[in-house]
């Protein structure tokens, strides 16, 4: 291969990703994990389990409640949490439990010691019962049949934990309530009716776009007002007071009954202890309540509090009481109201301000100050009633957490398990698994839609239910949230909007049914701790994070996108590709190879060109499209009335089409030995309300019962050693590449745009992505237009830019797909493509390691990246392309850190360049000037000393 010359220089200072100035290790993970070791004990009295791996530290508490009271960042000494939430929640027939969890801490902004050792279990929690430790197993079987990242080690080492909760023996007789609706008042739904004052037109239930604020002056009436369903037995509303200075008038909650009665409790925050914290009454009477449990300094209601009112309709009178939105099980009685018969059932509920009677009067004399409060959220359930399969010998079921800490990396995984001990079967509604109030990332005092708030940044989410993206923040939006906290009442937004409590868990369902002695097992999530927020050495850890949950990913064959199905030709092509040392042989999208056909004289022919193959040592498998199609007779998803499916058609897994197409395609590769599966179209995340027993009852099964396919579809070609392609984000559930990100148009455009546009897509994809975790494409044919100007065929007659177009891949680690009837036409063709292979595996090991990203490809100038990896000999590889029609000389800066170069290096050029010891400057970097060619490319290996 040709090679420009070179001349390499030691020159000054200059900026280089290295660890934030805040890091306080003595050594960077990223560059040597090895005195890394996760650790887990339980403390001598048994009071907590601590998970430790020097980069990160969670401490669990065990006695009188549990519940995580402390995550810390060890590699910058900061704290993750501010206050302590259950270990997740999970709803069982329909009934919310939460897994542990803490009350009683006063300020949600910071956790001290001393109140923690004041604060309590959950009264109203499922109890913790058993801890057990051990070391993390493997959540796939990975059969290792192809190259991979040298010391991938799977399972990941590092530790486990197991926490088993129960809830409370039930004995036969208790009650329990259904919830019947929840208004978040995301937006004003059509069945409120609004009613406010005329004494001002500002006065409004909606201010500024905020559903549910409410600005008004005192002894004036806002409110809202919806019907009731029939049965309604509980309501609950949370609601934070604000700067509200009413006290007759200030907010609360209302019932009217069929007869015209109106009950009524209003919170009065402007009565600063001199009459009352809350007023109740029916009709025109009124009783004033104090209750010192929510008391200020200056003996009036806590302003600082977001706050839970709640009334029970009971058969002869109504019953008042109010929480702390903190604490959940500790209700306060504000009193009880007399009801009588003859006002009939509760038909109108009514929120905000209201006048003495409940009404949407106003006072007959001035107006009071202004003021903003917040109806946040209003709940209504059902009467009382005997909870289902209550006993009083044995819990009806075991909820475990389970928890693993990595060795060498800042990131935890977390899932529950849900295991029947009753008689009967049980069904899991719903369910989170982690729930984290973190430390806010910013302070915003406003919030001003459409501009998000920023998520906090030193903790990134993920599961593997991922998909529907090639991004892995929104292939996880079904299942990561960052959320408000409204009980965080000290935060500085004022409407307390700040996104600062993590929850994973799905969006809808699982709903899943547990038969007598069978365990339910939620996804798997994944959270990363960010030491920092440079972009690339947060791209570095998350890379690192895939290499070590994913190893899979590390496999990275060179791939022809074969454009024929004659087994021929196949043959052809494999010997074509053993020849110039490609590895895999697709029989690509358009190549008329039916996936579905299981005729077994057709298997039994491509088994034997599979043999043939792997004689040859080549993988040759297929390509299938899955969903973005319709397959009618009934088997296609059908959305829910608003929703639509994400690539228009979709065929529903569930369905007996469904079934069939995977018994299908695992017996294709079974029966033929195939190693290598494109899935495209994969399960996009889509909702489908069609019962399709005895897989799926509904809406609220369909997402979990259809992704349960697919995962357990590729898990299993992971244990049979079959490659995977999947357009879509699912590594942490067995496949090993998607899309790097390109527009497929784009491979139409003229030859010279598409050499730019590889470099660009390749920088910007690897970013979050390993080089060997997306692909590229190289158009030998015709692709969605364009004509000759686009495509390389014939390729000996565009040589020149089919070399530029596979070291564009190669050089960044990144394979293509080389799509075609053939990868050469004539013997110079076939020398150019096997020499450039032949390089690419000679620094295959560096080449497929991360890179440290130098300058983006805009057509003018220079651009390329560095490889590094302190665990080979070759630590480092700069790779720089010259797009323009003239020569240039260039200084390139080179960052060693990541290389695990220090003082000095010893650099050389290309293959046989003389060795060069260059001394490093104080943050680890050189730089090397390079005479690049027109349209040219260099590379300098770097090595220790």
């Amino acid at each position: 291969m040709h090679l420009p010359p070179l001349v390499l220089a030691l020159i000054g200072a200059s900026l280089a990703a290295l660890p934030p100035e805040t890091y306080r290790l003595e050594k960077d993970w990223l560059v040597d994990p090895t005195s890394f070791k996760a650790t887990a004990r339980v403390s001598a009295e048994g009071e907590t389990l601590t998970m430790d791996n020097g980069l990160v530290r969670r401490v669990i508490r065990l006695k009188s409640g549990c519940a995580t009271v402390a995550i810390d960042d060890l590699m910058n000494g900061r704290s993750i949490l501010r206050a302590t939430r259950p270990e997740g929640t999970v709803t069982i027939n329909g009934r919310e439990h939460a897994i542990g969890g803490l009350v009683g801490q006063p300020n949600q902004a910071y956790l001290t010691p001393e109140w923690l050792a004041a604060m309590r279990a959950d009264p109203t929690a499922l109890r913790l019962v058993n801890v057990e430790l051990g070391q993390p197993k493997e959540r796939m079987a990975w059969k290792r049949v192809r190259s991979h990242e040298a010391g991938a080690t799977w399972p990941p080492k590092g530790v486990y934990a197991r926490l088993d909760f129960v809830p409370e023996t039930t004995a036969v007789g208790q009650r329990e309530r259904a919830t019947l609706w929840t208004d978040g008042f995301t937006s004003l739904d059509k069945v409120w009716k609004v009613r406010t004052s005329d004494r001002h037109e500002r006065v409004s239930f909606t201010n500024e776009g905020k559903v549910g604020e409410i600005y008004a002056p005192g002894n004036v009436h806002c409110l809202a007002e919806r019907s009731l369903p029939p049965g309604t037995g509980q309501l609950e509303l949370t609601l934070s007071l604000g700067t509200d200075a009413g006290s007759s008038w200030g907010p609360g909650l209302a019932v009217v009954f069929a007869d015209g009665t109106v009950a009524r409790a209003t919170l009065r925050p402007g009565d600063r202890g001199t009459h009352g914290h809350a007023s109740l009454g029916v009709g025109g009477s009124e009783s004033l309540v104090n209750t010192k449990a929510f008391a200020a300094e200056d003996g009036g209601l806590d302003l600082a509090r977001t706050y839970r009112l709640r009334v029970t309709l009971e058969a002869e009178e109504l019953s008042w009481e109010l929480a702390d939105h903190g604490e959940p099980g500790r209700w306060v009685s504000l009193g009880r109201t007399q009801r009588s018969p003859s006002w009939g059932n509760p038909t109108v509920v009514r929120i905000g301000k209201m006048d003495r009677e409940g009404g949407a009067r106003d006072h007959d004399g001035e107006i009071g100050e202004w003021g903003r409060s917040r109806m946040i959220a209003l709940t209504a359930a059902g009467e009382e009633r005997p909870i289902a399969g209550a006993t009083e010998a044995k819990p009806a079921f075991r909820v475990s957490v389970h928890l693993e800490l990595y060795d060498g990396l800042p990131a935890w995984s977390k899932w529950i398990t849900v295991h029947n001990e009753s008689a009967k079967t049980l069904t899991v509604n719903h369910f989170n698994s982690e729930l984290l109030a973190v430390v806010e990332a910013s302070n915003h005092v406003e919030h001003r839609p459409p501009v998000p708030l920023p998520e906090p940044s030193w903790l990134e989410a993920e599961t593997d239910q991922a998909f529907g993206s090639f991004n892995w923040e929104q292939a996880n939006r079904h299942a990561v949230r960052w959320e408000a906290d409204p009980g965080f009442t000290s935060q500085v937004n004022y409407l307390l909007k700040s996104p600062c409590v993590l929850r994973i868990g799905p969006f809808r369902g699982p709903a899943q049914e547990v038969a007598p002695g069978g365990t339910f097992e939620s996804f798997r999530a994944f959270v990363l701790v960010q030491d920092s927020t440079e972009q690339e050495r947060r791209g570095l850890s998350r890379r690192k994070l895939y290499r070590t949950l994913a190893p899979w990913v590390t496999e990275n064959p060179l791939m022809h996108h074969l454009l024929s199905n004659d087994p021929r030709r196949v043959r052809q092509a494999i010997d074509e590709a053993a020849e110039v040392g490609f590895e895999m042989v697709i029989l690509t999208f358009g190549s008329g190879f039916n996936a579905e056909n299981e005729q077994p004289s057709h298997l039994a022919s491509w088994r034997e060109v599979a043999y043939y193959a792997r004689s040859k040592g080549i993988d040759l498998g297929t390509y299938s499209l899955l969903s973005s199609r319709s397959v009618g007779g009934g088997n296609d998803v059908v959305p829910a009335p608003g929703e639509h499916t994400t690539f228009g058609n979709a065929p529903a897994l569930t369905s007996s089409w469904g079934v069939d197409y995977f018994r299908k395609i695992r017996q294709l590769h079974a029966k033929t030995g195939f190693s290598i599966f494109e899935h495209d179209g994969s399960y996009p995340g889509d909702w489908d309300v069609t019962p399709r027993p005895p897989l799926q009852r509904g809406l609220e099964d369909s997402q979990w019962a259809q992704w349960r396919i697919i995962d357990d579809f590729y898990r299993w070609c992971r244990g049979e050693g079959i490659y995977l392609n999947v357009p879509d984000y699912y590594f942490l559930g067995g496949s090993s590449k998607c899309g790097m990100g390109y527009r497929e148009v784009n491979w139409s455009l003229p030859r010279a745009h598409q050499v730019i546009h590889t470099r660009q897509n390749i920088y910007d994809g690897t970013w979050s992505r390993t080089p060997s975790m997306g692909w590229m494409f190289v158009p030998l044919s015709q692709y969605h237009g364009g004509g000759a100007a686009a495509t390389i065929e014939p390729l000996d007659t565009h040589l020149d830019h089919y070399r530029r177009m596979m070291l564009s891949n190669l050089a960044f680690g990144v394979q293509a797909c080389y799509r075609g009837p053939r990868l050469f036409d004539t013997p110079r063709t076939r020398e150019m493509v096997r020499e450039t292979v032949a390089w690419y595996k000679r620094h295959r090991a560096i080449l497929e390691s991360d890179l440290v990203h130098l300058r983006r490809a805009d057509g003018v100038d220079w651009d390329g990246a560095v490889h590094v990896n302190p665990t080979l000999p070759e630590r480092a590889m700069l790779v720089a392309f010259n797009p323009t029609t003239q020569p240039m000389t260039r200084e390139i800066l080179v960052p060693l850190h990541y290389a695990g170069l220090t003082e000095t290096c010893v650099a050389q050029l290309g293959e046989n360049g003389p060795p060069r010891t260059l001394r490093l400057d104080s943050q680890r970097r050189a730089r090397v000037q390079v005479t690049l060619p027109a349209e040219g490319f260099a590379w300098v290996v770097f090595r220790a000393p």
